[in-house]
């Protein structure tokens, strides 16, 4: 890599980090917020280059990987009409639309590369969406759709766009192969991503070792996408299959495995997310420069026209699918509010751009300059105006998961009240076979008791949100607040002994751990 490069790479990443840490502590929603200021800043630095294969193949796997493995695959299974006709027929569609749209704007641009267009900007990217669908409570059956749209549409919009180049530069393509190189790449890709999946589960049953196991899960979304696409198969779809496998049948692994993998995924996904966003708007002054031979007004127009169509299509076609839900018999229907919510969280991400940059050489340097254009003018578009009003339409529409939330909190004391029952029954069960316990053995078996039970009551707490009556402090609450200051005092205790040199640093470490996973189980 140029070491030039790599230095713009390294501040992007530091500035991006900085951006996304105000976020964070503002409560404001990251992925607009770097965005933002990618724009401010780009023309004050120079040009950061986009590199597709940087996006394509180093950002875009490990991402698709993390949030398939902590999709359900259940709850995936339960949408998955929704799920298809968003992410293959949505696409589609959107692709035609916008094809045709910019054929009548630019006639002089080939007709294939029209379409090329449609299937750049055609799938959304639910990063923004779900993160502020989650902080707002969305309902799950809506964040499970967009979350499911957003890990198989990059599949068909890819393939799209390879056909429609492959039009454009090598000729004429019939339907029928353009149907055909669509199956062949999701069915290879399915194929691929379940055979991997298969093989790394049983390499894993091998291993019981959580370091090993991650640090092979972090190759593991590189693995499946090379694989697949060294044989033009669907690189997005193997990375998901294995994904969706692994994160399902994460229950077998061990704790240890369990415990690193959530810090090892949610700091991948929170730096690459980052910087992906971060790179957005730093492309604004490289797409300007681009488009210097034509006039303001006309570029203007153009972006306006496929900005609309593109938030407008999503529209007609999420109502559409609506109608034909409410006619058919189905036990969860959607409602007015989530579908609007639906039709509204269409924003764009990197991988459109992405696929923009990578347009080949081939194509004339003007058309190339234009389709990247109206690439960035899409996604900054929906980005800042859907993105942008995307949590006030929430709140106005009312739509809430608080039933869903309440639903879930009785479920687990449900559960946890069972739990607590069987291992009860299992303690008493050891406790006979081994007979009369003596002192030392009594109070161990009453401090399993005890924990047992402080864990089911835990749970039943939570229905009343963490207070008793009259807004009192629960027996668990105060238990929690009470032990979190004793561990705040023995830390002190064990920094002193470690600054006296009474107890090494070694040891401080390891005792630190202990007091570090203890408090982790106290904010569960």
């Amino acid at each position: 890599m140029n070491p030039i490069l790599g230095l713009q790479l390294l501040v992007v990443a530091a500035g991006a980090i900085g951006v996304a840490a105000i976020a964070r502590r503002r409560g404001w929603p990251a992925p607009l917020l770097l965005v933002a200021a990618g724009l401010l800043v780009s023309p004050l630095i120079p040009p950061v280059p986009l590199q597709p294969e940087l996006v394509l193949f180093v950002f875009l796997p490990p991402l698709l990987y993390s949030a398939a493995f902590d999709s359900s695959y259940l709850r995936l299974r339960d949408v998955r009409r929704s799920v298809t006709l968003l992410s293959v027929g949505l696409v589609l569609f959107t692709t035609a639309v916008v094809g045709w749209v910019v054929h009548l704007l630019l006639p002089d641009l080939h007709l294939a590369l029209a379409f090329a267009l449609g299937a750049i900007i055609a799938p959304p990217d639910a990063v923004a969406a779900v993160a502020v669908g989650r902080r707002l409570g969305l309902p799950r059956r809506s964040l499970t759709i967009l979350i499911g749209e957003s890990l198989f549409n990059d599949a068909t919009a890819l393939t799209a766009y390879r056909v429609a180049i492959g039009a454009a530069v090598g000729g004429t393509v019939s339907l029928l192969d353009s149907i055909g190189q669509f199956l062949f790449a999701a069915v290879g890709g399915v194929a691929i991503g379940l055979a991997l999946a298969f093989a790394f589960a049983w390499l894993f049953q091998h291993t019981r070792d959580s370091l090993v196991e991650n640090t092979l899960m972090l190759l593991i979304p590189f693995a499946a996408y090379l694989a697949a696409e060294s044989v033009h198969a669907s690189g997005v779809i193997a990375v998901v299959i294995v994904g969706l496998h692994l994160g399902n049948s994460m229950h077998l692994r061990g704790f240890g495995t369990r415990l690193v993998s959530g810090a090892v995924w949610k700091v991948t996904d929170f730096f690459l997310e980052a910087i992906v966003f971060a790179l957005i708007g730093l492309q604004l002054v490289t797409v300007i420069r681009g488009i210097s031979g034509y006039r303001p007004w006309e570029v203007a127009g153009y972006a306006a026209a496929v900005l609309g169509v593109t938030i407008v299509s999503r529209f007609v076609w999420v109502f559409a699918t609506y109608l034909l839900k409410l006619l058919s018999k189905g036990d969860s229907q959607p409602t007015v509010p989530q579908t609007v919510i639906l039709g509204w969280a269409g924003m764009r991400g990197v991988v459109s751009l992405a696929a923009a940059f990578a347009i080949p050489p081939e194509v004339p340097e003007r058309d190339r300059a234009m389709l990247l254009f109206l690439t960035f003018t899409t996604v900054i578009g929906t980005l800042l105006i859907q993105g942008m009003t995307f949590p006030s339409l929430i709140k106005r529409l009312g739509v809430s998961s608080e039933q869903e939330q309440y639903e879930d909190r009785l479920a687990e004391a449900a559960a946890q009240q069972a739990a607590l029952e069987a291992g009860l029954a299992e303690l008493e069960r050891l406790v006979a076979e081994v007979g009369e316990p003596d002192e030392i053995q009594k109070q161990v078996i009453d401090q399993l008791r005890e924990k047992s039970w402080r864990r089911s009551l835990t749970a039943w707490e939570r229905l009343g949100g963490g207070t008793g009556p009259g807004g009192a402090e629960t027996p668990s609450a105060l238990y929690r607040r009470l032990r979190r200051e004793m561990l705040q005092a023995e830390r002190r205790l064990f920094v002193r002994l470690r600054d006296e040199r009474r107890l090494d640093d070694e040891v401080l470490r390891k005792v630190m751990a202990e007091l570090d996973f203890e408090e982790a189980i106290l904010e569960r």
